[in-house]
């Protein structure tokens, strides 16, 4: 059953230093949250981001191996419009990842290399929108978000996965959310009109992408995708453009 009259979106907690975002292409965070990304950095925060694969496969018209570092390039470019500047790529094959041990394994890896408190990640359900009538979900943003959620857990156990201590990688149990951006079932939010032009811009930075995406005017496009998106949750957080996440403490 729809909520109708669901509950008004709580800030997002900042009592943090340290977050790290982990999706599965390039854009990902673009479509979906760089404006809080630009708000954190704006407040001193440091972000991180983790891409499990480098989307080699999302151009029709360009090869893998040729695909592959544009968008690693273009990722970078992205991230650092928003104050980003530590981005890392785990080199799973686009469009094939799997959910496993060894993904989450990849994303504790890094947990532990980063030692955040917020863990970012996209939605990791079958669908964008209701269970019924939803957009379906890819198997890559589905086994990525999951594992994302499992590994905050993995990150401070030093029993699941031993090899990493034994590589350097001590447990670090102080994440203590993970945020979930793209849901349809949010509980918090941050003001997303501070960052809106950065999150326009870094989102166009991904011009290779959106090219192959797009006949229509990329600037516009981008714009009224983002507007919209941040446009959704407004009335629920005080009528102010909002980029929401459902967030699971830990």
């Amino acid at each position: 059953m729809i909520d109708t009259n669901p509950p008004p979106l709580e800030e997002m907690p900042d009592d943090w230093t340290r977050a790290l975002a982990v999706v599965a292409h390039p854009d990902d965070l673009e479509y979906g949250c760089a404006a809080a990304v630009a708000a954190w950095t704006d407040a001193g925060k440091e972000v991180a981001y983790v891409l499990a694969s480098r989307g080699e496969a999302g151009i029709d018209s360009l090869a893998p191996a040729v695909c592959g570092p544009l968008r690693e390039q273009e990722q970078r470019d992205s991230a650092a419009v928003v104050g980003v500047f530590a981005v890392e790529f785990l080199h799973h094959r686009d469009g094939v990842i799997e959910y496993g041990p060894g993904l989450r394994r990849d994303i504790a890896a890094a947990i532990r290399r980063h030692r955040p408190e917020l863990v970012v990640t996209l939605n990791h359900r079958d669908t964008w929108g209701p269970a019924v009538g939803g957009a379906w979900n890819t198997p890559d943003h589905v086994a990525v978000g999951r594992a994302t959620l499992d590994a905050a857990g993995d990150a401070g156990n030093r029993w699941v996965f031993p090899e990493l201590a034994e590589q350097g990688l001590e447990p670090w149990d102080g994440v203590r959310w993970v945020a979930v951006a793209g849901t349809t079932t949010p509980t918090h939010a941050v003001d997303a009109t501070p960052g809106l032009e950065r999150s326009v811009r870094s989102l166009l930075a991904h011009r290779a992408y959106l090219d192959g995406l797009t006949d229509t005017d990329p600037e516009e496009y981008v714009r009224t995708f983002i507007a919209g998106n941040n446009q959704r949750f407004a009335d629920r957080f005080g009528g102010r453009p909002a980029v929401a996440f459902e967030v699971f403490p830990r």
